[in-house]
C-alpha cells in the first residue's frame, strides 16, 4: 500500500470539499483506491489535506490514471490544481497504531 497526500491552500475550501464529494464515486469505482479522506485544518481553514490510500504507486499512476474513471475525477477537481502545494506518495513505516474508537 502507498499513501498519496495532496496539500491545498484553498481559495474556497467549501468548493474544494464539494468537488471531492462530487469526485468520490470515481475513487470508489477504482479497485486501486483502498480509502480516502479530505481533512480541513482547524487553525487555518483554507488548508486542506486529501489522503488517498492506493494499492500501490503503480496502481495509482498506471491503473487509476489510465482508467475511464480518471477523466471524470479530474474534471471535478481540475479547478483546484493550481492551489496544490504538495502532491506526493508516501510509504508506511513500521511506526503506526490505530486505537479502536
Amino acid at each position: 500500500m502507498i499513501v498519496e497526500y495532496i496539500r491545498y491552500a484553498a481559495e474556497d475550501a467549501e468548493a474544494l470539499i464539494a468537488a471531492y464529494a462530487q469526485a468520490r464515486p470515481w475513487l470508489d469505482a477504482s479497485p486501486h483506491c483502498l480509502a480516502y479522506e479530505v481533512t480541513r485544518c482547524t487553525e487555518e481553514p483554507q488548508s486542506i489535506i486529501v489522503r488517498i490510500e492506493w494499492d500501490s504507486e503503480e496502481g495509482h499512476l498506471q491503473g487509476f490514471r489510465k482508467s475511464a474513471a480518471f477523466g471524470p475525477f479530474l474534471q471535478a477537481v481540475r479547478p483546484f490544481i493550481g492551489q496544490i502545494q504538495e502532491m506526493r506518495h508516501y510509504a508506511l513505516t513500521s511506526v503506526a497504531a490505530r486505537k479502536p474508537a
